[in-house]
């Protein structure tokens, strides 16, 4: 018996079939090299959103960043030996508004900190209003562009074989392997037994030819592919049309587009720099965070590219 679900113990059996239910054995996107691939360079995608100044020298930038938006939030903290530095945290208790009010910071370089008070003690900065951050979206995305890439696999080497023999044993089907893996090789003659052939000199195995054209839809793949990413764009708020159509993109549609795209890195700017402001106010600092993309430049991006297409 091991902890299972919530903490109840359960055997291994039980928790297996729990989890085969969210996550199907038969789907392998999660937490794999293509995986983590994408995740890498989504995650840098969000950075890349906002435009931060101020950030003293003495930070570790990539640090805070990282911290900030993929743990959702950052306890800004006095140190003794580095000064007022950021540093990753757990929060506890609750305020009147059921809000944490006290930061703990483990680090081994630093004496034990906490639980600091947030607001006399320490600031807090947080991505988003409920204190989480973006990982979600970007394992969401991720997972989705590593399937279809997968399939992208998948359907190229498929694609690759037109044919299908059919042996009249298990010694005629091996040579029939080895004939093609030589010709698949690039050898310029290959050389087959006579046992393969009738009196006749007729081949004694079934061809069936596939239609390589119909049976190819990598391209459509493709496509799908960038229709994701230009929806993780524009749920990040980078200029893209995210609208699929064959004629023109009307005015309204890319209005509507441009409020899609900045609906939710205008709320993330705004919450950041509140926690920012708070920071400033405590340790005598200037952070500011803006958007590297402004609601005109998000406009102008999207209807030069829907002129040129």
């Amino acid at each position: 018996m091991i902890n299972g679900i919530n903490g109840v113990p359960a055997s291994y059996d039980y928790i297996n079939n729990y989890n085969s239910k969210f996550k199907p054995n038969t789907l392998h996107v999660k937490e794999t090299g293509l995986s983590w691939y994408f995740k890498k360079y989504l995650i840098q995608k969000i950075l890349a959103v906002f435009k931060f100044e101020g950030i003293p020298e003495t930070w570790a930038t990539d640090y805070f960043l990282y911290s900030l938006f993929v743990f959702g939030f950052v306890a800004v903290i006095d140190t003794d030996k580095y000064g007022v530095i950021p540093q990753h945290c757990t929060l506890t208790g609750r305020d009147v508004f059921y809000r944490p009010n006290y930061a703990v910071v483990a680090n081994p370089l630093l004496k034990t900190r906490g639980p600091l008070h947030i607001g006399t003690e320490c600031e807090m900065v947080k991505m988003q209003p409920d204190y989480s951050g973006c990982w979600d979206m970007v394992e969401y995305y991720a997972d989705l562009m590593s399937l279809t890439t997968e399939s992208i696999y998948a359907n190229l080497i498929n694609s690759k074989m037109a044919y299908v023999f059919g042996a009249e044993d298990k010694a005629s089907a091996e040579s029939l392997k080895k004939l093609y893996d030589q010709i698949s090789s690039g050898d310029p003659a290959v050389f087959a037994d006579k046992k393969l052939f009738n009196d006749d000199g007729s081949p004694s195995w079934v061809l069936f030819t596939n239609n390589l054209q119909q049976n190819y839809i990598g391209s459509k793949l493709l496509e799908d592919l960038a229709k994701i990413d230009s929806r993780f764009n524009t749920d990040i708020g980078i200029p893209n049309v995210n609208i699929a159509k064959a004629s023109g993109v009307s005015d309204s549609e890319v209005k509507s587009n441009n409020v899609d795209t900045q609906s939710k890195c205008r709320i993330w700017q705004e919450t950041i720099q509140n926690g920012l402001d708070r920071v400033n106010a405590m340790f005598g600092l200037n952070i500011t965070v803006d958007l590297r993309f402004t609601e005109q430049e998000v406009a102008s991006d999207v209807l030069i590219n829907t002129d040129t297409e």
